[in-house]
């Protein structure tokens, strides 16, 4: 009887425990595996046009802490990959985006990619908590839209991110410039694989909070095949770490995405 008893309270105390604000149980998804360094180094730096990769800064990603300065750069220009999407409200495993920003842009928009992945890393936040905090600090002023126009690089001849709901391999480098509240009844578009095309957060920001717009232009064909030769060892080694990395680049979807 005293055994049950003990087991009662333990479980009312429990419960308790998880009802506090905060409080999210600890589960096997909110742990990411490391990157190999020079790989994911490797995969960032793609992000970037050849003539601004040498003296960019470089951040990679200490799956229980956060991202970290691997590189200190001199041009202004940071490169990291992105796996996490809080907008999305889960934490998969497998997103990786590799993605770059002028000095404004990362000013801006860095801090809020090296949140999330730091609360994530902590393990005591649910996606949806992650995601509450990340409205809520667009909203008071914590996190601001950019200053100036400016430009991400997302030139990697890679992108694994979500189609909707699934993620999925896709060839598709482009230039994405700084757009805050501007979607595509602003500026008619339509994805048709060669933009202009405006993207966003979906509904997790209404349009006056809308920092996170971007309108992108996606890489010619010429180009987009000039990108993939370019970088077929760097495929190749992403293929080998995972083989849900590896693309046909014959028949890779070219499909607009949200970040």
């Amino acid at each position: 009887m005293k055994k049950t008893k003990r087991l009662v309270k333990f479980f009312l105390l429990w419960a308790a425990i998880c009802s506090l604000p905060g409080f999210a149980p600890q589960s096997s998804d909110w742990l990411l595996e490391k990157m190999p360094v020079d790989l994911e180094k490797d995969f960032a730096l793609s992000a970037l046009p050849p003539h601004l990769r040498d003296q960019s800064t470089v951040y990679l990603l200490d799956p229980n802490k956060g991202y970290y300065v691997a590189r200190k750069g001199t041009n202004g220009f940071s490169t990291l990959v992105i796996r996490t999407l809080w907008e999305k409200a889960e934490f998969s495993q497998d997103l990786y985006a590799a993605i770059s920003f002028d000095p404004e842009g990362a000013k801006v928009y860095l801090p809020v990619f090296f949140d999330v992945a730091a609360m994530r890393g902590s393990g005591k936040y649910t996606p949806p908590q992650i995601k509450d905090i990340i409205v809520k600090r667009v909203k008071d002023g914590t996190y601001k839209a950019p200053a100036r126009t400016g430009v991400s690089y997302m030139l990697s001849p890679l992108l694994r991110a979500y189609d909707g709901d699934s993620i999925v391999n896709q060839v598709i480098p482009h230039y994405m410039f700084y757009a805050p509240g501007v979607d595509n009844g602003d500026i008619g578009g339509e994805w048709d694989g060669h933009g202009p095309f405006a993207i966003g957060t979906g509904d997790a920001l209404d349009k006056k909070n809308s920092i996170f717009n971007f309108i992108i232009i996606p890489a010619g064909d010429a180009e987009k095949a000039r990108i993939v030769e370019a970088n077929k060892d760097l495929l190749r080694r992403l293929a080998e770490y995972k083989p849900y990395l590896k693309i046909n680049t014959e028949t890779s979807p070219v499909t607009h995405h949200h970040h």
